[in-house]
């Protein structure tokens, strides 16, 4: 047997037997602490096995699981890439052919002898010259570097392409992670490369499938090539400690691609040194042969060839100007194909030279006409879209400067609530949540009255002053785990921290308990408090602190393997039974029946049913994502609400069933059967609403929930805010890596930011620096 469900099961039977060996010193008329000590051995119960069953898959990865989750993760990055390939129109008609080789600029790589020969490549040779020429490297390490706009990105996923598409079983497996979520000050590298594994590829990352130690064992064993896309998106302080990080975090022979601006490069290297064993590449402007070449094969024939003619001449006539110099850019290329890819622009417009007199002025056109031009494009197609042209800018341009306010170029819907000053704070989301929770509750009071009829009011009259009364457990409870900065913590330290938490809900629980409790004794209201806590301490021992996590959920209902979870499902439910039914069984016997529901032992059984199909549902919920899927962005937003409203469900039930039911039955002795019902149904969902308010406060897709609703409300966000980011994901105005989103150039955020200056900034960047809009034009990374 694991030793865990040995602890479990040993640690309860103590519980159970020194309750009742204690209890025979107590008045066994106080009803609710016999309901709570109850529902404490239950809910002991139901935490330790979720405690338990997390052993699951706790032995070390194997070298054929290891072997079975890179080729997962080989096939799952491909499929994801090839899309975005599609959408970025790498390959329409065919790559931008870009010549990378050594830098010549001193200082910023490391000795010829380890670095290896020189190295030439093209991003429009074929897939297997472009993977060759990585492959001859000594270390296969790789630093890509030049100015915005220069198609860092694009090589970087043309290489990935590559690499995959000539991959052959048993060889790494490159992944594209943006280091834009790296923060140094609080994680190395390897801990943050972990983590992004886990979180974009969950079904790579399986425990259960690949073992414990699987995504360490593909880091380790050199099976993952981490493609790290843009040092230059750090804060500048932060860029020379990431460096020194991967030097001293990951070994000096693993496989590693990063790209950067170079000016950016050159101070974190003068600051930490170079990146060990790294060739470093920068690229050959653009030929304006190979420019027009690729506009002209991407746009249709038809009454803008004359267009394109006219351009070219120009170019050929005029190879110092504006439209010249600005096409040298891959990322001038890609915007003017985007633009001109149909008859609604004529190219010819850019030999204009008093319309653009500079290479700015090119490039702002081309920034300002991209978004029109797509979405009229897409409108003429299909005629019923939702979004007008207009009316998508303006939420691109509220979105852009939203992230360009908090000085990043992610959009992680996990961290919209920081969009919202009353979420952004820890004790201002604690009194926020607070307000929702008692708002619920009276609703819900209401509702069931009303639907209970006449014979509820009495009771409901007792409730809605609770609700109110109870505002103040919500928010110490919220507050005091906001304070705790989140991070990974093992079960002792994580008891300790729940504990606290629980004890500083406590101190706002005076007010409802004397409420509640008002005519007893003060040691039943002391008690009450004290049985508040216990409980408390559970649902957050359950479903973790309820701060808004670092990363939403990564698991979602299982679908594999039906018939071994149901065993397992109906061997948990067996033994919550067994064990609520046990301790009603033992009051009885123990002589204390009037302190419990009439029947004793079969309360015990139904109670026990209900806990222990609601833990079953909390396992059911932990399983990982199917194989071969990446989590996006709509599906982790899935995944977390379905898990969110599972858990919730789950932990309200299991931690406040018991105790309600119980806690209605004092009027059993003098008032009618109808009454003690609604009593007990009022109570029930009183103290689940309570439970599930916690436990939702935990999870990541309550807070975008609301923050969602209330910036749409204002008009910042579009009310379908996740068919509309897909949406532009479809027209390549964004790209998503995993279930983030990003701009399609960080200079398309930067202008669209530029747009929407009225716009009120959220809250503070990152690094502490004041908040600032970047005006249009401003340089930034490609």
């Amino acid at each position: 047997m694991n030793r865990r469900w040995t602890v479990t099961w040993v640690l309860c039977a103590v519980v159970a037997c020194g309750l009742l060996w204690v209890w025979p010193l107590r008045d066994p008329a106080r009803i609710s602490a016999a309901a709570a000590v109850v529902s404490a051995v239950v809910a002991l119960f139901g935490v330790l096995s979720l405690w338990a069953w997390r052993a699951d898959g706790g032995r070390a990865a194997d070298g054929d699981q290891v072997a079975a989750a890179a080729e997962v993760l080989a096939r799952t990055v491909l499929g994801q890439w090839q899309d975005e390939a599609v959408l970025r129109q790498l390959y329409d008609p065919k790559p931008l052919p870009v010549v990378w080789s050594d830098s010549s600029r001193p200082g910023i790589s490391d000795h010829r002898r380890l670095v290896g020969g020189p190295v030439v490549c093209s991003t429009g040779a074929e897939p297997r010259e472009l993977a060759g020429a990585f492959g001859s490297l000594p270390r296969r390490r790789l630093v890509v570097l030049g100015p915005a706009g220069s198609g860092k990105t694009t090589f970087a996923v043309l290489l990935l392409l590559a690499l995959l598409r000539t991959r052959s079983a048993g060889d790494p497996v490159p992944v594209l992670l943006p280091l834009s979520s790296f923060d140094p000050a609080r994680e190395s590298a390897g801990a943050w490369l972990r983590r992004r594994l886990a979180t974009d590829y969950p079904a790579a990352a399986d425990t259960r499938a690949h073992g414990a130690t699987v995504v360490d064992d593909l880091l380790t064993g050199h099976r993952v090539i981490p493609v790290l896309d843009g040092l230059d998106e750090l804060p500048e302080g932060a860029r020379a400690v990431a460096l020194a990080s991967l030097n001293d975090t990951l070994p000096a022979d693993s496989p590693l691609v990063l790209t950067c601006r170079t000016d950016d490069f050159a101070r974190a290297v003068a600051k930490s040194g170079v990146l060990t064993g790294a060739a470093v590449l920068e690229p050959a402007p653009v030929a304006a042969d190979d420019a027009l070449e690729l506009l002209r094969l991407a746009a249709p024939p038809g009454r803008h060839e004359e267009g394109w003619r006219t351009l070219a001449r120009h170019l050929r006539d005029r190879p110092g100007g504006p439209a010249a110099r600005a096409l040298r850019s891959p990322l001038m290329v890609a915007l003017a194909r985007a633009v001109y890819a149909d008859d609604d622009n004529d190219p010819a417009e850019l030999a204009d030279a008093r319309r653009f007199p500079t290479p700015a002025a090119v490039e702002h056109h081309l920034l300002d006409a991209l978004v029109p031009a797509l979405y009229r494009r897409a409108l003429r197609r299909h005629p019923d879209r939702r979004w007008e042209p207009r009316q998508a800018r303006r939420h691109l341009a509220r979105i852009a400067a939203g992230m360009s306010a908090r000085g990043t170029y992610d959009l992680t819907w996990w961290e919209l609530y920081r969009w919202t000053p009353w979420l952004a704070g820890a004790w201002r989301r604690a009194c926020t949540w607070a307000l929702l929770t008692c708002a619920a509750l009276l609703l819900t009071t209401a509702a069931l009255a009303a639907v209970l009829g006449v014979p509820a009011w009495p009771e409901a009259r007792r409730w809605f002053p609770l609700s109110v009364l109870e505002v103040p457990i919500v928010a110490c409870v919220l507050g005091a785990a906001g304070l705790v900065p989140a991070r990974e913590r093992g079960l002792a330290r994580t008891s300790v921290l729940a504990a606290a938490v629980s004890l500083c809900g406590g101190l706002g629980a005076p007010g409802s308990s004397w409420f509640y409790y008002r005519g007893f004794p003060p040691g039943v209201v002391a008690a009450a408090i004290g049985f508040l806590c216990f409980g408390l301490w559970l649902v957050v021992l359950g479903t973790g602190l309820p701060s808004p996590p670092a990363a939403p959920s990564g698991s979602r209902p299982a679908r594999r393997h039906r018939r071994r979870r149901l065993l397992r499902a109906l061997g948990l439910v067996a033994a919550v039974v067994a064990i609520s039914g046990a301790v009603f069984a033992g009051y009885a016997l123990a002589g204390f029946e009037s302190a419990l529901p009439p029947g004793g032992a079969p309360w015990g059984l139904v109670l026990g049913a209900v806990a222990g199909v609601s833990l079953a549902a909390l396992d059911w919920v932990r399983a990982p994502f199917s194989a071969d899927e990446v989590a996006t962005a709509a599906s982790s937003v899935r995944a977390d609400r379905l898990v969110s409203l599972i858990g919730a469900a789950a932990c309200a039930v299991v931690f406040d069933l018991p105790e309600a039911v119980v806690r209605s039955l004092p009027s059993v002795a003098s008032d009618p059967l109808r009454t003690t019902m609604v009593a007990a149904v009022v109570g029930l969902f009183h103290g689940a609403v309570l439970g599930a308010s916690v436990a939702l406060a935990a999870r990541s897709w309550p807070y975008y929930a609301v923050a969602r609703l209330f910036l749409a409300a204002r008009g910042q966000l579009p009310w379908r805010l996740q068919a509309f980011l897909a949406d532009a994901h479809r027209l390549g105005i964004l790209r998503q890596v995993g279930p983030v989103y990003q701009f399609r150039h960080a200079r398309l955020q930067d202008h669209l930011a530029g747009d929407a200056v009225r716009v009120r900034p959220p809250g503070p960047r990152r690094d502490g620096s004041p908040v600032r809009v970047q005006p249009q034009g401003s340089p930034t990374r490609l």
